[in-house]
C-alpha cells in the first residue's frame, strides 16, 4: 500500500492548470490520509481556481495516478490557494499569455472558417485561403480546430510531425504555412472520445504551446455547427473574424445561417460567404451544370448582411506525380484563381 510519502512524491509533478507550476511549487497538497486496510488515499489539493472544467480534468489525473499505484479508492477535496502564493506565480502566467497569440499584442489577425453543417467543403476552403494567403506574400499558419474530424493535414499532404524544442511545439510547415492539427497527435485514425473541457484544454494549448513565430494570419478551422469549440473560439478569440462556406442548396445555407448568427451574436465580424460546389462546368458542352442547386451563397449572404466572396466550381486538383496533396489547388487551376480572389479580397477586408 501507499505511504504518505509516496503519495506527496507521485503528485508532486501534477501541475495546477492555471499557474502552469506544480504541486510541489505550490505547496499544493494539503493534507494526505491513508486507510491501509482499504487502501483508501485521501488528498486535500490546493489550486488556483475551484469548481472549473480544468479541476475535473487534475482530479481524474490525480485519480489515476494513484490508482494505477495501488490505491483502491481515492477521496479528493479542493481548496484555493492563498493569496500570496496565487499572487507570485500569476504576473508569469501573465507574461505568458502576452508573448502568446492570445495576448492581443502582436500583429497577428484571426481569421475563423465556419459552416452550419459538414461536407460543405469547409476544410478545403480553409486550406486554399491559407495557401493563396501565403502566394499573395502574407506568413501564415492553420489551427485544425475540427477536432473529431481533422481533415487538414491529409488534404494538404503532410506526412511529417511536429517537433517539440525546449517548452514550445514547433508546427509543420507546407507549402510555406505552418500547420498544428489534433491529427498530428493520434495514432492510426483512432477516434477521439473527448468532453468539452478537454476540447478546450487542446484549444487553448495550439494557442499557447505553438511555436508560431511572425504570422500576418492565422486561419483556425472550426468544427460545423455552433458546438464547444466554435464557442471557445468566441470566447478566446474576440477579435476574430470569420468567413462563412456553405454549397449552393437552399438547405445547406439555412443551416449555415446559424452559424453566421452565432458570429453576429458573440461580435464576430463576418468577412463574407464563401460557397462551394456551385456548378461542374462540362466537358462536352462546356456549360454550367448546377448539380446542387443555385442561390444559397446569396441566400446566406442576405441574412447576414454580407458578401458573397467567391464561387468555386466542382473539380479536383491537378494531378502531380512528385507532390501529393489532394486538397491543394494549383495557381493556374480555375479554382486556384479563384483562391486568389477570394484571398485578396479578405486582405482587403482585414486591412481596410
Amino acid at each position: 500500500m501507499l505511504t504518505k510519502e509516496e503519495v506527496i512524491q507521485l503528485l508532486g509533478s501534477v501541475k495546477d492548470p492555471f499557474l502552469h507550476r506544480t504541486l510541489e511549487e505550490t505547496d499544493g497538497i494539503k493534507n494526505v490520509t491513508i486507510k491501509e486496510d482499504k487502501k483508501h488515499v485521501s488528498v486535500k489539493v490546493g489550486i488556483s481556481k475551484t469548481n472549473t472544467g480544468e479541476q475535473m480534468q487534475m482530479q481524474q489525473e490525480i485519480v489515476g495516478i494513484l490508482k494505477k499505484n495501488g490505491a483502491n479508492t481515492v477521496g479528493l477535496r479542493f481548496e484555493q490557494l492563498p493569496e500570496e502564493i496565487i499572487k507570485k506565480y500569476q504576473p508569469a502566467v501573465e507574461k505568458e499569455k502576452e508573448a502568446s497569440l492570445m495576448g492581443g499584442n502582436g500583429n497577428t489577425k484571426f481569421i475563423a472558417v465556419a459552416s452550419g453543417k459538414g461536407g460543405v467543403g469547409k476544410s478545403t476552403v480553409t486550406v486554399n485561403l491559407a495557401v493563396s494567403l501565403m502566394r499573395l506574400g502574407k506568413k501564415v499558419g492553420i489551427i485544425d480546430a475540427d477536432i473529431y474530424g481533422f481533415s487538414v493535414p491529409d488534404m494538404m499532404g503532410i506526412e511529417k510531425r511536429p517537433v517539440v524544442r525546449g517548452k514550445k511545439i514547433i508546427p509543420v510547415e507546407r507549402f510555406g504555412v505552418k500547420v498544428i492539427s489534433m491529427g498530428f497527435f493520434v495514432e492510426d485514425n483512432s477516434p477521439i472520445i473527448w468532453r468539452g473541457p478537454m476540447l478546450g484544454k487542446m484549444l487553448n494549448s495550439f494557442f499557447t504551446e505553438v511555436e508560431w513565430g511572425d504570422l500576418d494570419y492565422l486561419l483556425l478551422d472550426l468544427p460545423p455547427g455552433t458546438g464547444d469549440i466554435a464557442m471557445d473560439v468566441h470566447e478566446l478569440l474576440p477579435t476574430c473574424k470569420e468567413v462563412i462556406v456553405t454549397t449552393p442548396h437552399p438547405t445547406a445555407a439555412f443551416v449555415a445561417a446559424r452559424a453566421g448568427q452565432m458570429a453576429l451574436k458573440t461580435d464576430h465580424e463576418i468577412l463574407g460567404v464563401v460557397e462551394n460546389m456551385s456548378y461542374f462546368v462540362s466537358k462536352k458542352t462546356g456549360e454550367k451544370e448546377h448539380v446542387f442547386g443555385q442561390g444559397g451563397g446569396e441566400k446566406l449572404s442576405d441574412v447576414l448582411q454580407t458578401k458573397v466572396l467567391g464561387q468555386l466550381q466542382l473539380q479536383q486538383p491537378y494531378m502531380e506525380e512528385d507532390e501529393f496533396a489532394p486538397g491543394v489547388y494549383q495557381e493556374d487551376h480555375p479554382n486556384g484563381k479563384e483562391y486568389h480572389k477570394i484571398a485578396a479580397k479578405v486582405i482587403a477586408k482585414m486591412e481596410e
